[in-house]
């Protein structure tokens, strides 16, 4: 049987081989560097599509040792993370179910944070589920498969996510500097063209990350010193040659770390310089500098951990610290993000009353209309 499926991978990558070979064979007709960017993508493509990014490890689990091993505090750390995890998915749903609902939030800066209080969701499910699991597990394992499909997600969520954050400042930046030609440059088509592309990109970064580990052979320890499978942690327990891959994590990562981080701060920086100097009424700069504020907050909150973790290199030293960073980026960030915009948002915090003003008269209604149902019949009775 295995040697039936080792010749049938055999027949795909010589046939791939052939076809990409009559492909390079016309190379003559392509610039240099259009020809070299579709051999890049190409090569991706017939690894994905063949399957021969499957490593040759032994390893066929790991072991998420998580934060702490006394055994005492874990009921108490399973409360608090469930706590947390609730408050995160219940407060981000509810920004993204009455930006959806409410007419009167259909803009540009409502439709970005829809979509932050959907990563900040899917973040914390990729995550906080598997570390409540093993607190109240002896068995903390985590498939090889599983292992990736969470370092995939997590890097695919919190890449878009980074990328999301700037172009809410430039959304604020044109509302706020360009407001004439607000509607014109973020019109409906735009905003949704900049989502898309940047869920795209998110993606694809992430893609890079997991198949490049999935390459990796891990011939030693499968205990990984961390509460979820992420790309640092596996290299420290990788054997061979890890320059390629410690490479894509400080360059790579580093880049979509450090560019929208700068982006946003530019944006910023550029709002305030702009108000002081062109702007003559209190009220307006103070307004438009609470706006930024919260989206500061929000930026602080997630680029500081992130830029500490992934740009200075892994070591065994470091491996603690590192968890506890990600705590602040992977948990913390996600249940602040609405916390900041409800409370620092007027509009936001108007629509949260019509929603619950909304449902608790349409359940007083029901009930009304129950109990007068209720006294027909007992009166028709009599």
């Amino acid at each position: 049987m295995a040697s039936d499926t080792l010749l049938e991978l055999e027949v795909k990558k010589r046939t791939a081989a052939l076809f990409l070979k009559t492909f390079w064979s016309r190379q003559e007709i392509l610039g240099w560097k259009d020809w070299f960017s579709l051999k890049i993508v190409f090569h991706i493509l017939f690894c994905l599509f063949f399957k021969v990014t499957l490593n040759q490890t032994s390893i066929t689990e790991f072991l998420l040792l998580g934060m702490i091993d006394i055994q005492e505090l874990q009921p108490f750390l399973f409360v608090v993370f469930l706590t947390i995890y609730f408050v995160s998915v219940v407060g981000n749903g509810a920004i993204l179910m009455i930006v959806v609902s409410d007419p009167r939030l259909h803009s540009p800066m409502y439709f970005f944070l829809g979509n932050l209080s959907c990563l900040d969701i899917c973040y914390s499910t990729v995550t906080l589920p598997k570390m409540l699991e093993n607190f109240l597990s002896t068995h903390k394992a985590i498939s090889f498969l599983g292992c990736i499909i969470q370092l995939h997600f997590f890097h695919f969520l919190g890449s878009t996510e980074a990328m999301l954050l700037p172009v809410m400042a430039f959304d604020r930046f044109v509302a706020i500097c360009k407001p004439l030609r607000y509607t014109l440059i973020m019109n409906h088509q735009v905003c949704t063209q900049m989502v898309i592309t940047i869920w795209i990109i998110g993606f694809f970064h992430a893609l890079l990350h997991s198949i490049m580990t999935s390459r990796l052979n891990f011939c030693g320890s499968n205990h990984i010193h961390h509460f979820f499978c992420d790309v640092k942690p596996l290299l420290e327990l990788a054997c061979g040659n890890i320059e390629l891959n410690q490479w894509l994590l400080s360059t790579v990562t580093g880049t979509i770390a450090m560019g929208p981080f700068f982006l946003t701060l530019f944006s910023y920086f550029y709002i305030i310089f702009y108000l002081f100097f062109k702007t003559h009424s209190c009220s307006m700069f103070h307004k438009a500098l609470s706006t930024c504020a919260s989206h500061f907050m929000v930026v602080v909150l997630f680029f500081a951990p992130v830029v500490f973790t992934y740009i200075h290199p892994a070591s065994g030293s470091s491996m603690d610290q590192d968890w506890i960073i990600a705590i602040m980026y992977s948990v913390v960030a996600p249940v602040l993000n609405p916390l900041i915009y409800t409370l620092r948002n007027k509009a936001v915090k108007g629509a949260l009353r019509r929603v619950i003003r909304r449902r608790l008269f349409r359940n007083w209604e029901e009930h009304n209309r129950e109990a007068l149902t209720l006294f027909n019949n007992v009166s028709g009775l009599n």
